[in-house]
């Protein structure tokens, strides 16, 4: 569900006191991130006057030190599974950090008497709301520090303003579209004569984003070489002093363009740090009280920087959803598809089983080799068939040969053919596997078993694309798709000599190990149904079903010949 950002701004816009803000934002929140109760914990810069805002009625306005230092030592947005509250049947929460110029001010709390209402994608939206909060909370600071110096005119100038900043940048998803109106706002809080936003890129390399007016010379991408501080003053551009960089002369087109002083503020902004910086005509045209005026305007840019990246954030989340589900739907797809046309069927619900076919999916586009790993009858060759089927070499042919069940020099000519008197028997040439796979997939199961000298020949048909039939003298050339399966530890196999090391390097370039049935517990009520069903088709007659005790056993069972 999208924020309400009117509401949002309604709230910001008429709230001077963070408790009211906070009630407002609570409400509309409730849509967005639902909860029972919501809380917020702020404090002072001196570590004093701890301060609690809260939607449940009855919970004091300050709160201990110890509870105190527990919260405020969150300093990342977190889900919780235990959470204080349980004598008012609270179960979980999510906490999410309020910052104001990259420290951690406070604390925005979300409980629920729901277990695990939560998930890390409820944590982009707490951390908008959040920054929503963090707005109206350096507000109230930035209106406390200027309350005794300012007058009431300066104050409801500074009201109408924000407004108009907040008004200005909250629905925009590139603050540089409207930075010349972010400038004329600002002009009614700090007077200046052009507005620069750069970024600070690893905190050394500036880089230029947006100016205003247009004519201002752009912001130079320059390297800073010395430690500048965060907040500094120019008070006259001819005579410095001014921060060493390079290019030196980074700043000779702005003296030239007429501009003699300068207030720069550093704010960050998630993983970047923005730099504001405010120029003048006028020398000596800022002092020490304009910086937390310029901090609170570059609070609102950063906003909508914020609001930016967190929309870019959605959009990635938001293909990555639209792909996961294009997948499954393939998934589905070739599923049926695997069993209407050669009458095997992939049967399956468990997140394990799903997995597995999600990936064989994403490795069927390519010609990649693969290698599928897990126990005897755990449906090694059902996968394999499946990528097959999956692949461009979907109409080539589907080989399987497996390894085990020939003796070494019968697996040999099966596997690369023969020529007429090769041996005795060799009435006339045959060709072998690997050349009736041709364009399409050669599936190797029990690959282990393959002796050490096959192992030298079929190492060079998948480097070199060749190989030589037995009795042969003609290199002939192959185009095929190799996909092998083991139930034994390869790796084992590799440290005792039974298995060459380049070969086995050679066939795991993507690996899918099958789970054991005892570990996708969940497939079986849907193996059971499919093997009733074959049951009743062999018998004429419906099937009868499972009694619930019958059922129960088959779910305890360990299974260890697996599917098959």
């Amino acid at each position: 569900m999208e924020l309400g950002t009117d509401e949002l701004l309604a709230a910001l816009a008429r709230r001077l006191d963070i408790r009211d803000l906070f009630r407002d934002l609570s409400a509309i929140a409730a849509r967005v991130v639902p909860h029972d109760e919501a809380h917020l914990v702020a404090w002072r810069e001196d570590g004093t006057d701890w301060l609690y805002a809260s939607t449940h009625d009855g919970v004091p306005g300050r709160i201990t030190d110890t509870t105190a230092r527990t919260i405020r030592d969150r300093h990342e947005a977190r889900v919780l599974d235990v959470v204080p509250g349980a004598d008012r049947g609270l179960k979980s929460g999510l906490t999410v950090p309020v910052r104001i110029d990259d420290r951690v001010v406070g604390v925005f709390a979300f409980l629920s008497r729901r277990p695990q209402a939560y998930s890390p994608d409820d944590v982009v939206n707490a951390e908008r709301l959040a920054a929503y909060l963090a707005v109206g909370l350096a507000y109230q600071m930035f209106a406390e520090q200027a309350r005794d110096a300012a007058i009431e005119r300066r104050r409801s100038l500074e009201i109408e303003a924000s407004v108009d900043l907040l008004r200005t940048i909250s629905d925009v998803l590139d603050v540089r579209t409207v930075f010349p109106r972010v400038s004329e706002i600002g002009k009614k809080l700090l007077p200046h004569d052009a507005l620069a936003m750069v970024f600070a890129d690893g905190g050394r390399y500036f880089v230029g984003q947006a100016v205003s007016p247009g004519d201002f010379p752009d912001p130079p991408v320059l390297t800073v070489k010395t430690p500048i501080p965060d907040d500094f003053i120019v008070d006259d551009m001819t005579t410095g002093p001014l921060p060493v960089v390079e290019p030196a002369d980074a700043f000779a087109p702005v003296v030239a363009a007429g501009y003699r002083s300068l207030l720069s503020v550093r704010i960050p902004v998630r993983d970047r740090q923005l730099t504001l910086a405010f120029w003048s005509k006028r020398p000596r045209a800022f002092e020490q009280r304009d910086v937390p005026v310029a901090h609170g305007i570059a609070a609102y840019v950063a906003l909508a920087v914020s609001h930016e990246q967190l929309a870019e954030v959605a959009r990635q989340a938001g293909e990555a959803r639209a792909r996961a589900e294009q997948l499954e739907a393939r998934v589905q797809m070739l599923s049926q598809e695997l069993e209407s046309k050669i009458q095997i069927r992939v049967v399956g619900e468990s997140m394990e089983w799903r997995g597995v076919l999600t990936k064989a999916t994403q490795v069927a586009e390519t010609d990649t080799t693969v290698l599928l790993t897990g126990e005897s009858g755990t449906g090694k060759e059902i996968v394999a068939r499946f990528i097959h089927r999956a692949s461009a070499r979907s109409g080539g042919p589907f080989v399987a040969l497996n390894c085990a069940a020939l003796p070494e020099q019968l697996l040999e000519s099966e596997l690369f053919g023969y020529e007429r008197g090769a041996f005795t028997s060799a009435q006339q040439a045959k060709p072998g596997q690997i050349e009736l796979a041709a364009g399409g997939v050669l599936f190797l199961d029990e690959v282990t078993e393959m002796s050490l000298s096959a192992q030298a020949k079929f190492l060079r048909v998948l480097q070199e694309r060749e190989f030589q039939r037995l009795g042969g003298i003609r290199i002939l050339k192959t185009n095929i798709r190799v996909i092998a399966a083991t139930n034994r530890d390869l790796l084992k196999a590799v440290e005792r000599g039974d298995f060459r090391q380049d070969l086995f390097y050679r066939l795991q370039v993507f690996d899918i190990r099958v789970p054991p049935l005892r570990e996708r517990r969940a497939d079986i009520p849907p193996l059971i149904e499919a093997l009733l069903q074959d049951i009743s088709k062999s018998l004429a007659r419906p099937p009868a079903g499972l009694t619930r005790g019958a059922r129960e056993a088959l779910l305890r069972y360990d299974w260890p010949g697996n599917v098959r």
